[in-house]
């Protein structure tokens, strides 16, 4: 990212003084790491009065022309400039929209004021009208401060501890953990023990389940879009089940294990932090062919992909679901959470947003098991803990996808960045 140009088109320029030679933002700006340009929208007025606005049509305040908007506009716009216009109508201003602006090589912001802006302009010339809130204010001066400020973070060097940025509210989609500093004692309140002991890791896990707490109590509604994987102190394993299974007579069977299988539910597993992939299947043959394709990736001569090799390593095959579980169990010294996933619907099924708070909640060891075949049987469901609604489309009505791509949704549903 290089530097992040703004242009802020205003009718009240002095709002910015301040605002441009303080604190962090300030900073930036005479370090040359971000570029902020006050276009007075007064210079392009439409009379030597300096008249800038006009009577609303039908009635009401003041409006802002379009000619004034549009000619200040034409003498900083190039091909790359990307117009925002800062509205309560607008969408509403989140971490995703601030990423999405810092990608920008210039934003230029267009401050309302008044009743607001002609729509004519609006429809001509704006890109994307934002909102940084559910209520009204004198005008847009600062909702552009709030953009430039929380665009601004993501640039290098802005923030001097960079990790910082990666530490905020929202920025992996979960609120921050709480902060302390001296003295250690302050009005018979303690500093929590884990922040002085002087173990980083014990400070590391204590940070994140306090985020998850302060997260699960206040915005729950952030689940749906977390990640959650780095907030589970235990492990996750996924299990591709080919005994219990249906075939398309509801009649329970052993399905055949395949190399495609194999190779692309390993590389979705790696991708989202998965500890163990495992093959449950009674045929010693198909456990035999299970080992033969993991050792063949780990001893790949040299031109294969050695990231292949390191899907694979997450392979390991069982008899069963329950001697599964119980290697599960004596690993993670924790009976795991069980959740069976399903194409069909079943009663008392959970969407995966449930999923995601029982996780959290009681960060248990995760087993997440995937029927083949035409599914689990029905004995499978009556032991897990959790029974996953279906994965449904556009379409709705269609529900057949293969068990790759299943696991492969399911996780980033689950353990995906926004």
């Amino acid at each position: 990212m290089g530097v992040v140009r703004f242009s802020i088109v205003t009718a009240f320029p002095e709002y910015f003084d301040a605002f441009l030679n303080t604190s962090i933002v300030g900073r930036a700006v005479k370090e040359g790491k971000i570029e902020i340009d006050i276009v007075n929208l007064r210079d392009y007025a439409i009379n030597s009065y300096g008249q800038i606005d006009d009577y609303s049509y039908g009635g009401g305040g003041m409006v802002i022309r379009p000619e004034p908007l549009y000619n200040a506009l034409k003498s900083i716009k190039s091909e790359k400039s990307f117009v925002v216009y800062t509205s309560p109508q607008g969408v509403v201003f989140n971490q995703d929209t601030v990423e999405a602006l810092a990608a920008k090589d210039h934003v230029i912001l267009i401050c309302g004021h008044y009743e607001g802006i002609d729509e004519r302009f609006a429809e001509k010339c704006v890109d994307l009208e934002i909102s940084i809130g559910d209520y009204v204010l004198t005008g847009g001066e600062l909702p552009a401060m709030v953009i430039v400020d929380a665009v601004s973070r993501l640039v290098p060097g802005v923030v001097g501890r960079g990790e910082a940025v990666l530490e905020d509210s929202f920025y992996r989609g979960m609120l921050d953990h709480p902060h302390y500093t001296r003295p250690s004692v302050w009005c018979g309140l303690e500093v929590p023990e884990e922040l002085v002991s002087g173990d980083h890791e014990k400070t590391a896990r204590w940070r994140r389940r306090q985020a998850v707490v302060r997260t699960l109590k206040r915005r729950p509604d952030l689940l749906a879009r977390a990640n959650i994987r780095p907030y589970l102190s235990q492990g996750v394993y996924v299990m591709l089940v080919h005994h219990p299974v249906l075939n398309k007579d509801g009649k329970t069977v052993t399905s055949a294990v395949t190399g495609l299988d194999l190779h692309d539910i390993s590389r979705s597993c790696m991708t989202y932090g998965i500890n163990k992939f495992i093959v449950v299947t009674p045929l010693k043959s198909q456990q035999e062919m299970v080992c033969k394709i993991v050792n063949h990736w780990e001893k790949a001569p040299e031109g294969l992909n050695p990231m292949r090799s390191e899907a694979l390593s997450l392979l390991k095959a069982f008899d069963s679901i329950e001697d599964c579980l119980a290697w599960i169990e004596k690993k993670e010294k924790k009976k795991p959470l069980t959740v069976a996933t399903t194409a069909k619907k079943r009663a008392g099924a959970l969407p995966v947003f449930e999923l995601k708070r029982i996780l959290l909640e009681r960060d248990l060891p995760v087993c997440i098991l995937f029927g083949t075949s035409w599914g689990l049987a029905d004995e499978v469901f009556s032991g897990v803990d959790v029974v996953l609604s279906p994965i449904l489309g556009g379409k709705g009505d269609y529900n057949h996808l293969s068990v790759r791509s299943a696991v492969a949704i399911l996780l980033d549903r689950l353990f995906g960045w926004r």
